[in-house]
């Protein structure tokens, strides 16, 4: 037969322009894309073997040979799989909408193969990912079971074209024969393919080999060596995610946990399981034991490694997992996805979507099940992932119940030893009267433990949990848990009790003028002057109103980059500290009194001190302290 030349469908001019601008932003993909069509062949010809013998040709054993040869410049990727046609050959390799692949996955949707392994056909478009690397691809063929030499020559240099001729192949399968780009040469180098099948190929099924050289003793000569070419496999074929729980040892499990980590320690929790239903997918998934030091900042990479039928894919699916779990590691392996996915696929592909809630739920329902039954090592994940877990309270509304089910804090009650309370902990402690669960946020336990805001609240034997981190106030304002508020007590008008009420009352009409005079002085500080139901020995405090964010929420978004609107707060006073007493004392003698007014302003920047603020203006406060210092010595110390 002569050569016969054949343009590339529309579609396949599209795709080639499309895999080297767009889909791909690593060459060394195309190896990986070319070892899992080879894969794909040998699984498609050992399932046909199963009713027809013809097809193994007398040859048992599947692999994948690589040979890459410096002096032509070629890299040949070789199987023993099924092999084409002539006609399969330029269905598969010259249009994309009636692939090999596509054709074979449609007629394994009968009942009498739904229980086989995952079997695909052996082209998919990644097929053409080897142009980013070669000048030429040439393809030799056979179709498996046609045993007299009979092959196809399929070649083109991507030019919108392609040729195709009868060529004479001894064994079954394909040979993708790439002629490389000077300038891509490099990955002829045999660490070069070592390393891509380690990071992308390791877990295939087959053995990918390749003849290496080495020295060995000569048997002719004692004592020098000879140069010999062996035949060595490159791939571990453990596909431990796929095998059964109790096939895989602890070690096993630990050492790939460290393979897609990057972690030298070993994960805190292992989650191994195979899904069934409207989606096929088997999960390994790891909890590490400790934070990496980079999960707070914007570019951490989230996401399981996702294969497709042992064959990865990408190394970080974030769409397989919600942003508040990014701390799990492991891998992915769908029999649904197509091997061509692309991440703008991925984002609205509906079997990625049930992956996601499934795994959401099974990480979800693993803490869970540690937090009942291994408290101590629970306690030890939440420490490291407590905060980034917290953040699902704002980012995923149907699951915050099952999400605050799993938090954590320290609180008034467990005090300085910073032993931690759960929610439902706090709950069934809870006074009667009680109608919220209350917190306070800070960045100290110890700091925090001896703030004024819990005056009133120790008071009444009401416990308070400390929350610690930055995104605490974000994530917990506006939330109710089992039907209680979560309220902070840095925020809002707090009345504990009826009596309360009416002292408060009664302080406001006591203290009137002098309050007034206060909110004039600081009007542009503060939103309002008010007496306090949260204070029993110190003189004041500040606080936010309700639905304000608190100062550490407002250090995060600056810190952030956000701009955060100027929001005054609310001083609050103590009516019953002696302090007051003396300040109406001299307001009724004279309230332009300078004494008056820098009691006042002191007030405010002591209410700043407090909630870990410096003072407005920190020279002016120092030498108004120092002068009132110097006045009393001199006044004898009165």
């Amino acid at each position: 037969m002569s050569v016969e030349r054949l343009e590339f469908k529309t579609e396949v001019k599209q795709l080639l322009d499309l895999m080297i601008h767009s889909l791909y932003s690593h060459k060394e993909v195309f190896l990986r894309e070319l070892i899992s069509n080879a894969s794909d062949a040998i699984d498609r010809a050992r399932y046909e073997s199963l009713t027809d013998s013809n097809i193994l040709e007398n040859e048992s054993g599947w692999k994948i040979k690589i040979i890459a040869d410096k002096e032509k410049g070629t890299l040949t990727i070789s199987d023993n799989g099924i092999g084409m046609a002539k006609e399969e050959i330029v269905e598969a390799l010259g249009t994309i909408a009636h692939s090999g692949t596509k054709e074979f996955l449609a007629a394994l949707q009968s009942e009498a193969v739904k229980n086989n392994p995952e079997l695909i056909g052996q082209f998919g478009v990644g097929f053409y990912s080897s142009f980013m690397v070669a000048d030429t691809i040439t393809v030799l063929s056979r179709r498996a079971g046609q045993q007299n030499g009979g092959g196809v020559k399929w070649e083109s240099t991507g030019d919108g074209s392609f040729t195709v001729e009868d060529a004479e192949k001894e064994r079954r399968g394909t040979d993708v024969i790439l002629t490389l780009r000077e300038e891509e040469k490099r990955y002829l180098d045999e660490w070069q393919i070592r390393s891509i099948i380690k990071k992308y190929s390791d877990f295939i099924e087959h053995p990918i080999v390749m003849d290496v050289e080495k020295e060995q003793d000569s048997t002719l000569q004692k004592g020098e060596k000879v140069k010999v070419k062996e035949e060595e496999t490159l791939n571990s074929m453990k596909a431990i995610w796929l095998r059964e729980r109790s096939e895989v040892s602890e070690e096993e499990y630990n050492q790939f946990y460290q393979h897609v980590s990057h972690d030298f320690t070993d994960p805190a929790k292992v989650i191994h399981y195979k899904a069934e239903g409207t989606s096929e997918f088997t999960a390994l998934l790891y909890i590490p034991s400790r934070a990496p030091y980079d999960i707070l900042f914007r570019d951490y990479k989230i996401g399981p490694t996702l294969y497709v039928k042992r064959v990865q894919i990408m190394d970080h699916c974030e769409e397989l997992i919600p942003p508040y779990l990014r701390f799990v590691k492991g891998v992915v392996d769908s029999a649904d996805l197509p091997l061509n996915v692309s991440r703008e696929i991925l984002q609205h592909n509906r079997q990625v979507e049930i992956i996601r809630t499934n795994i959401t739920k099974k990480v979800l329902d693993t803490l869970g099940d540690m937090k009942k039954e291994q408290y101590e090592a629970y306690t030890r994940i939440y420490k490291e992932f407590g905060r980034v877990l917290k953040e699902g309270l704002h980012y995923d509304f149907s699951r915050r119940e099952a999400i605050a089910d799993l938090l954590l804090f320290p609180s008034t009650k467990t005090g300085e030893e910073g032993i931690l309370r759960s929610l439902d902990d706090y709950i069934n402690d809870m006074k009667t009267e009680q109608e919220a669960i209350y917190y306070i946020t800070g960045t100290s336990l110890a700091e925090v433990l001896h703030s004024p805001y819990l005056e009133a609240f120790r008071g009444k034997d009401y416990e308070v949990l400390v929350m610690l981190d930055d995104i605490d106030d974000f994530v917990l304002s506006n939330f109710e848990y089992k039907g209680k508020k979560l309220q902070s007590i840095t925020k809002g008008d707090i009345e504990l009790d009826k009596a309360e009420k009416t002292e408060k009352e009664t302080a406001k009409k006591q203290y009137e003028k002098l309050i007034d005079l206060m909110k004039d002085i600081l009007k542009d500080d503060v939103k309002d002057v008010r007496p306090s139901g949260r204070l029993t020995d110190s003189a004041c405090c500040l606080v936010a109103d309700e639905g304000d964010p608190d100062p550490q929420m407002e250090k995060l978004l600056k810190a952030m980059g956000q701009e955060v609107p100027s929001r005054k707060r609310i001083l609050e006073i103590n009516p019953a500290h002696p302090l007051f007493a003396s300040m109406k004392a001299i307001f009724e003698k004279d309230a332009k009194s300078s004494t008056l007014h820098d009691f006042i302003r002191l007030l405010y920047d002591q209410a700043l001190i407090l909630e870990g603020s410096k003072p407005k203006d920190p020279a002016a406060f120092s030498k108004t302290i120092a002068r009132m210092m110097a006045e009393n010595i001199e006044k004898g110390g009165e």
